[in-house]
């Protein structure tokens, strides 16, 4: 069962919320779209506020529920907690109901970081929150949060070097996928919030 728990991980994090929402809501593709992407600031910036917020809630509550799903009915030892954190985040990048062409994972990633380490990923929405306001870029919050969750979790929580590998793989994946924004921002053409 334990190991049927990641592929359901997988197929959770692969349901596109941002994509369903706008698509109920519109009509339209959110794909084709502002930048493209299927994730709550795209929405939010094409189909406004409410649906952007809509889904963000659905993808940190995707990332959440794959993880307490494996503590319930799988093992809640750490390594396959943080094989379930990863393979939602996964699923959310790379979804299968989507031809592998998904978001960023960066909502679906805090998800599973607010059920394993909830403490560290307070400090680090802080971090977010104070970058974001200070700078208007989300992109940039995301990058600084995702390379800051493994020290955060080490220095805050001591957790199981399983999960702070899953926060090590997890945050550098979501910083390679915001490898065209890191250009943008150098280039001082990124979109602001």
């Amino acid at each position: 069962m334990t190991y049927w728990l990641l592929l359901v991980a997988y197929l959770l994090g692969g349901i596109p919320f941002g994509y369903l929402l706008v698509r109920l809501k519109t009509g339209q593709d959110v794909r084709a779209m502002g930048s493209g992407n299927i994730g709550a600031t795209n929405v939010a910036r094409t189909s406004g506020k409410l649906i952007g917020i809509g889904t963000l809630v659905l993808d940190i509550g995707k990332g959440w529920l794959a993880v307490w799903l494996m503590a319930r009915f799988g093992s809640s030892e750490p390594m396959y907690l943080a094989l379930a954190g990863l393979a939602v985040t996964l699923g959310h990048a790379f979804p299968v109901f989507l031809k592998f062409e998904g978001g960023k994972a960066v909502a679906s990633f805090v998800g599973v970081f607010l059920y394993l380490a909830p403490l560290p990923m307070l400090a680090i929405t802080i971090v977010f929150v104070a970058t974001v306001w200070r700078t208007r870029y989300v992109s940039l919050g995301s990058i600084l949060g995702a390379a800051l969750v493994p020290f955060a979790i080490w220095m805050i929580d001591h957790s199981s070097h399983w999960i702070v590998g899953a926060a090590l793989v997890g945050g550098w994946f979501i910083i390679w996928r915001h490898r065209g924004n890191l250009v943008r921002l150098r280039a001082g053409t990124e979109n602001k919030l």
